[in-house]
């Protein structure tokens, strides 16, 4: 075992035993982004530490087929927290890493997929780092029987919100704090009852590690109060819906390796090849990025969400941005990626958003000129003149971009590729096959 480890297990086995720890949960995600959860005792803390917790992978999403369903849940000491709310603050939290019973890392889970994207690019000399904005609503419940009921009617930065609403996002702050999880804004957003939480800066295993936890945290603190909280692409008609806008920056030897002082943005030379990979493999791994249905209800031209591959400084209509910077700070040049949604599996979106930059360094890809024009009013005749691509209108559309995508399948590695284009494509018919209300309101008086 690396000492490095070695140590931080022990690190963790004290502190089970100073802070009375009662149950230790430890999780990891299915291929969709669905957090799960193994509950052992701190008695069994030190063997799972050393052998892991065997159990049934065929049981989870995009796991394990049938004839092969044993795998182990292996705890990584360094994300032990405390779980503030549960127990009375008794139980505390590792993500896991899963593997084969021969201790090779098992290819259907989504924490090594990104783990060996970062490898790669750690190779290349770079470490990747994110930081999302979490747009979320809050409603009076989550009865799938009635239409979702807002808890206010605020907009931008309204501070007169429901003092429910308030309180919430105030506790979920404190809450995210406590667990480790720096924050860096936090408010009202356009729509009503919806909301936004800014995480602050980090490498992206930790930040996808921080997205499931921060999920989960803002759902279970919503329920304590009766509410319910919910992360649906697009939730109400007519209103905005929730993004996950993504601000990425590679890190070298030298620091952040997006910065060049002088240059046009600061952006230098690595910086636009990684932005061009992004505006050239955009379309391939928007399903992933995007895997739901209703993900698509968003990405529609009105509600300020792009809809075209083209870049921008100041422009937010478009797809990527690089936004202003302070000259003093060259850490903070980044780029800006806006179709991400917060229903995404962070470990996956991260892999294909990381091997497409990777693809546009590695490929010299050459960004083209700034877009300036307002793309939510442009039409697809105007769109041709300038040479810019639409980004896919559906699930189905999105899964047959993917599905020829040689970067995409090299980045989630074959189990993943095959089951998600499976999966989707079931969800996909599932939803054509369903009568919508509005289809009744519409066609069955008249027809």
């Amino acid at each position: 075992m690396d000492a490095g480890v070695e140590r931080q297990n022990e690190y963790v086995l004290r502190a089970v035993e100073e802070r009375h720890v009662k149950l230790i949960r430890l999780w990891f995600t299915d291929v969709l982004g669905q957090l799960k959860s193994v509950a052992i005792s701190p008695a069994e803390l030190e063997t799972a530490f050393e052998e892991g917790v065997h159990f049934d992978g065929s049981a989870i999403d995009g796991f394990s087929r049938i004839q092969e369903s044993d795998v182990l849940a292996l705890p990584d000491p360094s994300t032990f927290e405390m779980i503030p709310w549960a127990d009375g603050g008794s139980t505390g939290r590792m993500f896991c890493n899963i593997q084969n019973h021969n201790g090779t890392p098992f290819d259907g889970d989504p924490r090594h997929v990104l783990k060996r994207n970062l490898d790669r690019a750690r190779t290349a000399g770079y470490s990747f780092f994110t930081a999302p904005e979490m747009e979320f609503f809050y409603f009076a419940d989550g009865d799938t029987r009635t239409p979702p009921e807002p808890l206010d009617s605020g907009s931008f930065y309204d501070l007169t919100t429901s003092d429910v609403a308030s309180d919430l996002r105030r506790q979920t702050l404190s809450v995210l704090e406590a667990m480790g999880i720096p924050v860096e804004y936090s408010f009202h957003e356009d729509s009503p009852s919806q909301h936004e939480i800014d995480l602050r800066y980090t490498d992206a295993l930790t930040m996808a590690d921080q997205i499931m936890t921060f999920r989960l945290v803002v759902r279970e603190l919503a329920l304590e109060r009766g509410k319910f909280a919910s992360f649906m692409p697009k939730p109400l008609q007519g209103v905005q819906g929730s993004g996950m806008h993504l601000h990425l920056s590679l890190f070298g030897e030298h620091g952040n390796a997006f910065h060049e002082q002088d240059a046009a943005y600061s952006l230098s030379p690595t910086g636009r090849k990684f932005a061009a990979g992004l505006l050239v493999h955009a379309r391939e791994i928007t399903a992933v990025t995007n895997q739901l249905v209703n993900s698509y209800k968003r990405l529609v031209t009105g509600f300020e969400a792009p809809t075209w591959v083209s870049w921008a400084q100041n422009n937010r209509s478009a797809l990527v941005r690089v936004p202003i910077t302070k000259s003093d700070k060259p850490s903070s040049t980044r780029i800006e990626y806006r179709s991400p949604d917060p229903a995404c599996n962070p470990y996956l979106a991260f892999s294909v958003i990381l091997a497409a930059g990777m693809a546009g360094i590695e490929g010299n890809y050459d960004l083209p000129d700034e877009t300036t024009e307002n793309l939510f009013e442009l039409s697809h005749a105007d769109a041709g003149k300038l040479g810019v691509q639409p980004l896919p209108a559906s699930l189905a559309e999105a899964l047959d971009v993917m599905e020829g995508s040689e970067l995409v399948q090299e980045a989630l590695g074959d189990h993943i590729f095959e089951w998600f284009l499976r999966n989707k494509r079931s969800e996909w018919r599932d939803y054509k096959t369903a009568v919508s209300q509005w289809e009744i309101d519409r066609y069955l008086p008249s027809w």
